[in-house]
Parts: structure tokens; sequence; C-alpha cells
């Protein structure tokens, strides 16, 4: 199947960086290469990143007309400073899964069909959703369920795995989906707006399996220090945790200081190293969210080195 995916808020994301020609940026989940073609077509130049090797050979060919303006690495944003070590005029992160992995229905990211428990983004790492499902505690699923997913019968659900997977292994999609259907009563999961009941709990595991959460805050501070000065950092979050970790990493970066508040002067020395240029984070429009309704619950936030 070709790799296919829509970028979200495409224009938005890379007005705000604000290209400059000859630059250098980061793509730091390049997909299939939306971004980083915007930011080529303006005469920039473009590393991009992605833990999927289909994204990379994807983006490859779809960039290849671009010459040495663009570089593929095959890795996770979160080791940037492993992977790269060039001073940046301006980099862009779309979290979240893209649209080509929710359609290839063997990758196990999409509830709407019958593939295997997996969900890894690389596809070479050794931790599926199937592992979680199977192996872990009671317990722990119910935690990643709950803080991961934000899902109120988190400790439901993991009780019903739980004594499922002793009758039988859970290896695939439809069989968790019926777990899901199980441990919320109908009349709960009719009030979920039309949202599928098991909308949450994918999110979780997927979040879960990839690491995506914990590492984010550290990753989005190594990219600002990396930056030009005036340098600008776009972030796509599609949920609220993830935009919770962008908005809050950003306030730190425009305001440090530890010092109690009714301290007459600052003594901690700590210093701002950004600006927010998105008071208010930027969502998609109706036109766009007529075109590609994944972009709904898409937020853009933008931070500018100083």
């Amino acid at each position: 199947m070709e790799f296919e995916h829509i970028s979200v808020l495409l224009n938005e994301t890379v007005d705000a960086l604000e290209v400059k020609e000859g630059g250098l940026y980061l793509d730091g989940t390049l997909g299939g290469g939306g971004h980083s073609q915007a930011i080529l077509e303006r005469g920039g130049r473009v590393i991009g990143i992605d833990r999927d090797p289909n994204a990379i050979q994807a983006a490859s060919e779809r960039l290849k007309a671009y010459g040495d303006r663009f570089r593929a690495v095959r890795g996770n944003f979160h080791d940037v400073k492993m992977l790269i070590d060039e001073e940046l005029d301006g980099a862009v992160l779309d979290l979240g899964v893209s649209s080509h992995q929710l359609d290839v229905r063997e990758r196990g990211f999409s509830y709407h069909d019958n593939a295997p428990l997996d969900m890894r983004m690389d596809t070479d790492a050794p931790l599926t959703a199937a592992n979680i499902v199977n192996e872990w505690s009671e317990s722990e699923i119910a935690r990643v369920i709950r803080d991961f997913g934000e899902e109120n019968w988190a400790v439901q659900i993991a009780r019903v795995i739980c004594d499922r997977r002793k009758q039988a292994p859970i290896e695939t999609t439809a069989q968790l989906v019926a777990i899901i259907d199980a441990a919320i009563p109908k009349k709960f999961r009719a009030k979920e707006g039309g949202a599928h009941p098991a909308r949450r709990t994918f999110q979780a595991l997927r979040i879960a399996v990839n690491d995506e959460l914990d590492p984010l805050k550290d990753a989005l501070f190594d990219i600002m220090d990396m930056l030009k000065t005036e340098g600008r950092l776009s972030v796509i979050a599609f949920h609220s945790l993830e935009d919770r970790i962008v908005k809050t990493a950003f306030r730190t970066m425009a305001d440090p200081c530890t010092c109690p508040k009714n301290m007459p002067i600052c003594v901690c020395g700590k210093k701002p190293v950004a600006n927010i240029i998105t008071r208010k984070p930027i969502t998609a429009s109706e036109e766009e969210l007529t075109a590609n309704p994944r972009a709904r619950s898409a937020t853009l936030r933008v931070a500018e080195k100083i």
C-alpha cells in the first residue's frame, strides 16, 4: 500500500516557521513528507526524522527531486541530539499517528478493522500492544488506560482484559474491541457523543507502546536549544495530554523563573529562552475539517528562540 498522509494544518504550520531561503529545518515527524515538501518549496533545506521505515522510504521517494536539500534519518525525534548536530533555523513536530499507519490494517492502530494487536510506529521495536494486554499486570494496564487514554472505565476494562486472557491470548484488535464493549455498560457508551467506545483505550495503548509522552518535554527543550536565535518550533498535538505538555514546556521556556512570586527580584538566575508566538492554539478551519476530519482534534502551538 502506498504511504499516504494528509498533513494537518499544513499552511499554518509552515507559515509560522517563516522559512528562510537556504535555511535548515527539522521535520521531526516526517511521515509522508508533507510538511517537509512545503518547507522545501519555500527554499529551505530539511532533515526529516521518522522511526517508521515505510515513512522514510516513501518520503525519500516523494522528495528525491529536491536532491541534497532533503535528508532522511531513521530514528526518534526524542533522540534528536544524538541523530543530528547541525544548528537549525526552525523545526516542526506533527505528533500522533499518521493517516497511513491508521489505514494499513495490519499495523493494528485502528479499532475499525480486525488486525494483529501491534500498534508499533517502529516495526522493529520489541513491545507491542499484544504484549501489554497479555503480559502486564491488571493494575499496570488500568494505569495506562486511565493515564494515557483518560478513560473513566479503565479499571473495568483492565479487569475484563485479564479475565479474558486466562481463557486465550488476546491477539487481535477485534478481540480487544469486544472486551471493551463488554466492560463498558451500553447506557454509558451511548453518552460518548458518537465517539467509538474503544477510542481511548486504543489511544492509551498506542502511547504506551511507542513511549510518546514521557520523553516529549525533554525533546522540546532539546530542539529549542538547537535553534538559532529567532528560529521557530511549530508543534501539532492531537489530544489533551500532548497539548498540555507542549503548552507547559513553552510557558517554562518563556518564563523559567522559579523564585517565589513575592520575591522583589529574581535570584534563581534562570532566563527565558523563547517567546510564545501562539497565545492561543491554532486549530483547523472548517474547510480543512471538511476535507480531512482527522484534523478536528489538532492544535498548533509555536514558540521562537530568543
